[in-house]
């Protein structure tokens, strides 16, 4: 990491190609760091748990009932927060280590970390209850473990949230 936004001489940005580069706007080392592969599987969490909610979730809306909803909010708001901030520390060295160090993310890791917690447990009750007597009695019924693959990952993008808290935390005071 350099400090104040300006590149030390060692570091390398962009792809090499013969005998220049290229994208050299781009940060591909962010990528390899640590807050940048917890960014990453936290984008990927999100994803498949909003495409399992959409896929196997939307057609048993009427069953499921607000957790649905619930839970399709929280993966929303944090695949849209996080995509946002893995554009902007993909495209500027300068702004991960501004927002990095700012308030901004470890509320945000809070925040998403106990909103995953509370919409996956409302969707285990909601499977629990209402999904598994379906599932019991009818044959290829698929909503039931296709809901609780979901909230289980829900819990990890929430752990995960929690571990990116965590480390944000530590950056913030200073614990490089």
């Amino acid at each position: 990491m350099s400090s104040f936004g300006m590149r030390s001489m060692g570091q390398t940005f962009g792809i090499k190609i013969c005998c220049c580069r290229v994208c050299t706007c781009i940060n591909f080392g962010f990528a390899t760091s640590k807050a940048g592969l917890l960014k990453l599987l936290q984008l990927f969490m999100a994803t498949l748990c909003e495409s399992l909610l959409i896929k196997y979730g939307i057609p048993e809306a009427d069953s499921i009932g607000q957790a649905l909803t619930s839970f399709l909010t929280t993966t929303a708001y944090c695949f849209t927060t996080t995509m946002i901030l893995l554009l902007c520390y993909y495209f500027s060295e300068k702004s991960f280590s501004l927002i990095r160090q700012s308030l901004f993310e470890i509320l945000f890791n809070a925040v998403a970390c106990s909103m995953y917690f509370s919409s996956a447990s409302y969707m285990g009750f909601a499977c629990v209850v209402w999904l598994h007597p379906q599932f019991m009695i009818k044959p290829g019924f698929w909503a039931y473990p296709a809901m609780t693959a979901a909230y289980y990952m829900g819990y990890i993008a929430g752990i995960l949230h929690g571990i990116d808290a965590y480390l944000s935390y530590r950056h913030f005071k200073g614990c490089r």
